[in-house]
């Protein structure tokens, strides 16, 4: 599918999402918001894919929501905001709140700004890896609107309770480091593009079952009582013991083993070929009840 502003590509198993705007510094307008949503719901129903890094054209990742845009029409900020029931997740939400309910490790390369609308895309994102030099704002406050994007989901998982009302009610830009000082990155790299993908390739590597069941288990049980987490950890158990990727994880520990700490190649495999005998076991797609 044609996308004007989010492009996407997947290369044994990686999906790249790039937002691309470049020259309005990738803000978000209403096209951005529904290419945005049909990308992930793409990715979730693609068992192929092992992870997603999501990135911003230009040497940015977003500077928030492009509000001169979306106001042009009346009938866009509806149909970002519009949702049958309170608790349900409306458009705008879902370009947060959709990477987290992806079965499928996410993480965000910010790079340049990444205020308001932006941040809270990238909050969205299971890793974030900044470059030296980015800006990081949760700005809604500045334009006297509270953060709406479900980006507070993970905040609070990430900060304090004085830390999220600090960082929300001052909109106060910081450097990559406090960022990282205050839990909302996860890294700080010179090359966060070359990070994402050495940390991308090191996933593809695992059970694409077992990465689900975590990420779903520890997003699911972060903040439910004990009684609901150790129903998930049962569950998710029982269903990777189900599957074949448990098997082949343990057939490449014991392939690991045979090796006697030696080096297998860094060469991608030719999917095109078949395996040699006793050569290391290659991971199924992902199961679709995840």
């Amino acid at each position: 599918m044609a996308r004007k502003y989010i492009e996407l590509h997947i290369d044994n198993g990686v999906a790249q999402v790039v937002i691309n705007r470049p020259d309005k510094y990738n803000a978000l307008n209403f096209i951005m918001f529904k290419e945005l949503d049909d990308v992930i719901s793409d990715l979730r129903k693609d068992l192929k894919v092992r992870v997603v890094i999501l990135s911003g054209a230009g040497g940015n990742f977003s500077s928030g929501l492009d509000v001169k845009s979306v106001i042009q029409s009346p009938i866009q900020p509806v149909k970002l905001l519009f949702k049958w029931l309170p608790g349900n997740a409306n458009l705008a939400q879902r370009v947060s709140f959709g990477w987290r309910n992806l079965p499928i490790p996410v993480i965000a390369v910010l790079e340049g700004c990444c205020f308001g609308g932006g941040m809270q895309i990238a909050l969205g994102a299971d890793i974030r890896i900044a470059a030296e030099e980015t800006k990081l704002s949760i700005m809604e406050a500045k334009w006297g609107l509270v953060p709406d994007m479900a980006g507070l989901v993970s905040l609070r998982e990430l900060v304090g309770k004085d830390q999220a009302l600090l960082l929300t009610m001052t909109a106060k830009i910081m450097s990559a480091r406090e960022s990282l000082n205050k839990g909302l990155i996860t890294e700080v790299d010179s090359d966060p593009m070359q990070r994402a993908l050495t940390l991308a390739n090191e996933i593809a590597n695992t059970s694409p079952d077992a990465n689900a069941a975590i990420k779903m288990s520890i997003n699911r049980s972060w903040g439910a009582s004990v009684r609901s987490l150790l129903s998930r950890e049962s569950i998710s158990q029982i269903r990777l013991l189900l599957g074949q990727n448990r098997i082949i994880a343990a057939k490449r520990q014991s392939h690991k083993a045979k090796l006697g700490g030696k080096k297998e190649s860094d060469s991608k495999p030719d999917s095109s070929s078949k395996p040699e005998p006793g050569s290391k076991p290659e991971y199924k797609q992902r199961q679709a009840w995840w």
